[in-house]
């Protein structure tokens, strides 16, 4: 029987090959929000590894927007000049497609980069800024206590959005997704943890969707038409009183009626008291709940380790795509080794190709007849 895993997707104008996707990953290697050699080496083995789409790192659409100091952004000539570099690399000489992960951290921004042993960095420190928030609310005690945005705050982070977005296109990205994920400034807006705002941004679930869907609509009115633009979400916050699937169900019909393309589902981030019932394919059952009920597509992400489970997933309806990040850092050719074990030939980069499993013994058998 055909392979769904290794089966092709097309979205609006583009087709990926397959349906492995290797989710963004900070890498917290970034001058000034500039890519630097590591992205190059990092996103152009991954765009090497045979998987359909790599969907660069969590990408500030300000300064002020970035998770750390050392996070890459989209905010500057250097910034986009730098990345199409990257892109260009990977669309030269990669097997899949290169896509990006818009972003604003909010209230979770100016942070240390792990290994610094550094959580939030303050304001008034050289390499820190003030954090922004639906409300004056911090994510924990001894985090930073964010401004509450108000409508030119507001009015000013939807704009960087779509300037990003903008240079996103120039820079040559085949796919773009707003990070409403993992405790970020969108995801901040949709739940009642993190938004108590009395106006018309706050409240009820329309009044929390609102500002995601404005930022949402707004980038989709520049993104180019013939590529998919979608939405990370965290499916639940795993917090009573918290975000839920349920609202999120909502949320991905509303955002599908805005020109949503698909919707890659995690969960948590939102706030420290979470409680993650951790196993393999943990998450999937969001997918596949919110592909169900919202009939849009989804990729699913959490510890999806093997293909022979990432083959099940996608076969049996649960989710359009699955994601790998720890994995694919673990083996970057990943999806070479799933192929292999489910029968299927898939491309290979030209200088590579001599790795192929199905080629070593008719290059042993030449060698030996050459010797």
């Amino acid at each position: 029987m055909p392979s769904k895993l290794f089966s092709p997707i097309t979205m609006r104008g583009l087709t990926l090959s397959n349906r492995i996707v290797v989710a963004p990953m900070c890498q917290y290697s970034a001058q000034d929000g500039t890519a630097q050699d590591w992205h190059l080496m990092h996103l152009g083995q991954l765009c090497t590894g045979g998987a359909g789409l790599v969907i660069a790192e969590a990408t500030g659409v300000s300064p002020a927007g970035r998770i750390s100091p050392q996070c890459l952004g989209l905010y500057s000539d250097a910034n986009e000049a730098a990345i199409k570099r990257v892109i260009d690399f990977c669309q030269e000489h990669g097997t899949g497609q290169i896509g990006v992960q818009l972003g604003h951290a909010g209230r979770k921004a100016s942070t240390g980069a792990p290994g610094t042993g550094r959580q939030a960095i303050g304001p008034d420190e050289a390499d820190g800024w003030q954090t922004v928030a639906p409300s004056a609310l911090p994510y924990a005690e001894d985090w930073n206590l964010p401004l509450a945005l108000d409508d030119a705050g507001l009015a000013e982070v939807k704009a960087q959005f779509v300037a990003a977005a903008q240079r996103a296109a120039r820079a040559g990205y085949a796919l773009a997704e707003l990070h409403a994920a993992h405790g970020y400034l969108l995801h901040q807006f949709l739940s009642p943890i993190s938004n108590q705002r009395n106006d018309g941004y706050g409240g009820d679930l329309d009044g929390r969707m609102r500002f995601p869907l404005e930022v949402f609509a707004a980038v989709r009115a520049v993104w180019p038409e013939d590529r998919p633009l979608g939405v990370r979400v965290s499916a639940t916050d795993w917090v009573d009183g918290g975000w839920t699937v349920e609202e999120t169900v909502v949320f991905a019909r509303e955002m599908k009626a805005l020109g949503c393309d698909f919707m890659d589902v995690s969960s948590g981030g939102l706030d420290p008291r979470q409680d993650i019932p951790l196993g393999p394919g943990y998450q999937v059952h969001l997918a596949e709940q919110v592909r169900a009920e919202a009939e849009i597509p989804t990729m699913a992400v959490g510890m999806i380790n093997d293909g022979h489970q990432a083959e099940a997933i996608v076969a049996n309806g649960q989710s359009d795509m699955v994601a790998l990040a720890r994995g694919m850092l673990f083996d970057p050719h990943w999806a070479w080794h799933a192929a292999e074990d489910l029968g299927v030939e898939i491309p290979y980069p030209r200088q590579y190709l001599r790795s192929r499993p199905s080629l070593w013994p008719q290059a042993f058998t030449t060698r030996a007849a050459a010797e």
